[in-house]
């Protein structure tokens, strides 16, 4: 069976995350993503390292870590849009799409002739979704974004991290790029839409997304704490806004999380501690209360769990039903067995290096499953195979391009 997208193609023009991690879901899907890059330099990211890939000799390559996160299921071309002939490529190329992805500066690629208002009048059924900090208007649009200035900018740090009066205290940013993340997941969303229009109206359309927009978006219950109250939240560290107990505590040799959601689950955990007097205690027996008294409720949980080490908590816990876990690390997360029963790491053929290693896609449909066709790819790989088979260009024609440095 053919992927869910097979019948759909990709120019992406898109690098660094957001758009790549777009591209990525798309391709995952089924969809033909062509990867637009420079020649000679490409995508910032296969230079951002180490780590790099080793080779089959166990020598770094000159393939970053961080491209390998973004980019399988692609084909890669190198075209110099500088040049009046890469522009023409990436015009014929864009008429036989379905989809733009882009994430220059606002009006960046207007000025070569790549902007939607220039390719709808070559393909009137593309779908041109722009990614940028800001978004297409508004006082701050010509600003470049980048995803730790908009976790600031946007909120995101002012909840994250511990309270200023506590020992490290003060703003942090979530280890993983999450707001181009999260804006990558939107992109896909937004283009499986306007396809979805497409289908109906026959026209495509212009989706414009920003970084911003999708970090604030994104603040879910926390945006609503600060709008129906005009408070805003501060940083709780790991604990939770509107539950309690919902965060790290110590235990015997390290720590473990707890999630208790309702009443119920804090008395079988206070009876499981040893203390079931803090289920029936006013002050702790509803959430709300706890809420209120979580100063004096959260030291009196800490000196029940650190009696016991955190495997012993975690087996006691869920035979309970009492939310609970571990606070792993990435070599803990790879070697659990429900992320090695789940197939979340899968290793691809690499020209270079044998096997490439990859996080597997969380979607799991049915009947159109995602396929791992391609590793991703090496610089223009696929530069002479896109240009002949979607183009038509006759080997010496893609010769004389390549010998004007146009590819």
């Amino acid at each position: 069976m053919s992927g869910a997208l097979s019948h759909i193609r990709v120019l992406d023009l898109s690098r660094i995350l957001a758009g790549p991690w777009a591209g990525q879901i798309l391709a995952d899907l089924g969809a033909d993503v062509i990867k637009v890059e420079r020649p000679g330099e490409g995508d910032d990211t296969r230079h951002w390292g180490p780590p790099f890939l080793k080779d089959t000799h166990g020598h770094d390559t000159d393939v970053a870590a961080y491209f390998l996160c973004a980019n399988r299921n692609k084909r890669s071309i190198t075209v110099d849009m500088t040049k009046p002939d890469g522009r023409q490529l990436l015009r014929d190329l864009a008429g036989k799409c379905d989809v733009v992805l882009e994430n220059f500066k606002q009006g960046g690629l207007a000025r070569h002739g790549l902007d939607y208002a220039s390719l709808k009048t070559v393909n009137p059924r593309l779908v041109y979704c722009s990614i940028t900090g800001f978004g297409q208007d508004g006082p701050y649009a010509a600003r470049a974004g980048y995803d730790f200035l908009i976790q600031g900018l946007g909120g995101l740090m002012s909840l994250t991290g511990r309270p200023g009066d506590e020992p490290g205290g003060g703003p942090m940013k979530v280890g993983v790029a999450l707001t181009d993340i999260l804006t990558g997941l939107y992109a896909a969303n937004a283009v499986q839409a306007a396809l979805a229009a497409r289908d109906r109206t026959g026209e495509g359309q212009h989706i414009d997304l920003a970084l911003l927009d999708v970090q604030i978006a994104c603040l879910a219950n926390q945006a609503m704490n600060y709008l129906t109250t005009g408070v805003s939240p501060g940083r709780l560290g790991n604990a939770h806004p509107n539950i309690v107990p919902y965060q790290d505590f110590p235990t015997d040799d390290g720590y473990m999380i707890l999630a208790i959601g309702n009443d119920a689950q804090f008395a079988r955990f206070c009876e499981a501690a040893g203390d079931p007097s803090l289920a029936t205690d006013a002050r702790f027996a509803t959430n709300k209360a706890r809420v209120g008294h979580r100063a004096v409720l959260i030291p009196l949980l800490n000196k029940l769990t650190i009696r016991r080490t955190t495997t012993d908590w975690i087996a006691r816990l869920e035979a309970l039903g009492v939310p609970c876990g571990p606070i792993n690390t990435l070599a803990d997360v790879f070697a659990d067995p429900q992320v090695r029963a789940r197939g979340l790491r899968i290793d691809l053929p690499h020209p270079l290096a044998g096997r490439v290693p990859q996080v597997a896609s969380p979607m799991r449909l049915s009947a159109t499953p995602v396929e791992y066709r391609l590793p991703p790819p090496l610089l223009g790989e696929h530069t002479d195979e896109i240009l002949a088979s979607l183009l038509g260009l006759p080997a010496e024609r893609i010769a004389r391009l390549r010998h004007d440095e146009v590819i």
